[in-house]
């Protein structure tokens, strides 16, 4: 009870005993004098929220959601307020000030090796890797895996931009434990980490796709240890065959074996369920079919989304032309070579000078934002949701 409704109580019991002949009188004028104050406290409220600039009148937030999981960041008020997932309501009018376009187009890079001498076009040096990790930060580009974005799952804040990190093979300089038991500092997460840390809002997130020895790690003990640490902190770990076939070059059967063999690896070193494949050389299948569903000795897959070794961003998985079982990547490196028209500094710098193209998120996962002329091009299921301006 507020101290103001304490007063009045203890006011009324002490009159009612002292002067009962006014104790009905009282009660009746009591009433209209607590009611007319009531309506005096609104009033003044609303007229005081209506006089202050409207960047500074509170908006109502939907409720809180469940916590995900723990993901290691640096802490502080803003990250923390960072690390929080969108609490806002899209409107037709937020999501004009936002410029949100969720039908536009996503990058989702391709990582190989990060090494100190590049032997190979498609290999990374650790500061090369940094050095694009710190242009999308600053940017405004925030992590998501490819599991959320095949499912459509993006929580990225309003008028920020998502970005998929996904690294093929799991190579040793992806995932490593230090003396401590935690990342090693040279390596992809490591680095991610250091990154995410400097830069609040940038979700420390990517996707590790392994064959049958993840981060080169040879006993089961130890590829259990990586894996449960990567998915208990919030990255995806998931199916680039057992092998790392051409599956092109194979028939259907050993097509299911190579994929559904890997997932049931996976399984048992306690990964999450496995929901998304990257093809090796990006080589589909010839019957496509059979690299996104199959079974194979009583194991059974069936991905949200299977990738490509691509050359160009992706299309929204809101979008009617959205086919999650060929979605496209781009490799990461500069503008040399075959490189100048199709890998990761030419892609960046397009949807730089070309920002209506490019997906820009309303913050509000329960709504597709788009211009009105776009309305249109979204897939059937996700009509519901569409928020146009």
């Amino acid at each position: 009870m507020s101290g103001h409704a304490t007063f009045f109580v203890i006011l009324w019991i002490t009159l009612r005993e002292v002067f009962p002949e006014w104790h009905g009188s009282f009660v009746q004028s009591l009433t209209r004098i607590i009611g007319a104050a009531n309506v005096l406290v609104v009033v003044t409220a609303i007229v005081g929220l209506w006089l202050l600039p409207a960047s500074d009148r509170p908006v109502a937030a939907p409720p809180a959601r469940a916590a995900e999981r723990s993901t290691p960041q640096p802490t502080g008020p803003a990250v923390e307020e960072a690390a929080q997932p969108p609490g806002v309501v899209a409107t037709p009018e937020f999501a004009r000030q936002v410029k949100a376009n969720e039908l536009g187009l996503v990058p989702v890079l391709m990582y190989h090796r990060l090494v100190a001498k590049r032997r190979s076009s498609i290999d990374r040096t650790p500061a090369q890797f940094r050095q694009e990790l710190e242009k999308l930060a600053r940017k405004g580009y925030v992590p998501i895996s490819a599991k959320e974005f095949a499912a459509g799952d993006i929580r990225v804040p309003a008028g920020k931009f998502p970005v998929v990190l996904t690294f093929d093979d799991g190579h040793p300089s992806h995932f490593a434990f230090d003396a401590g038991g935690g990342p090693a500092r040279d390596t992809a997460v490591g680095i991610l980490l250091d990154v995410a840390g400097r830069h609040p809002g940038f979700r420390p997130v990517a996707t590790f796709w392994v064959n049958h020895t993840p981060f080169g790690l040879r006993t089961e003990r130890e590829q259990a240890a990586a894996v449960r640490w990567l998915t208990g902190n919030g990255f995806e770990v998931a199916n680039h065959t057992w092998s790392h076939p051409d599956l092109r070059s194979l028939p259907v059967k050993n097509v299911r074996k190579q994929i559904a063999r890997l997932d049931r690896m996976l399984a048992r070193l306690g990964a999450d369920p496995v929901t998304t494949m990257a093809l090796p050389y990006g080589s589909m299948p010839r019957a496509k079919k059979a690299a996104r569903q199959g079974s194979w000795n009583g194991t059974r897959y069936d991905f949200d989304g299977v990738f490509l070794a691509g050359a160009e961003p992706s299309v929204s998985p809101y979008a009617k032309d959205f086919d999650r079982g060929a979605i496209q990547r781009i490799q990461s490196n500069g503008k040399k070579g075959e490189c100048r028209k199709w890998c990761s500094q030419y892609w960046l710098e397009w949807l730089d000078k070309h920002p209506g193209k490019r997906y820009v998120s309303d913050g509000d996962p329960e709504r597709v934002s788009v211009p009105r002329r776009l309305r249109g091009n979204i897939e059937a299921k996700r009509r519901p949701q569409v928020n146009a301006y």
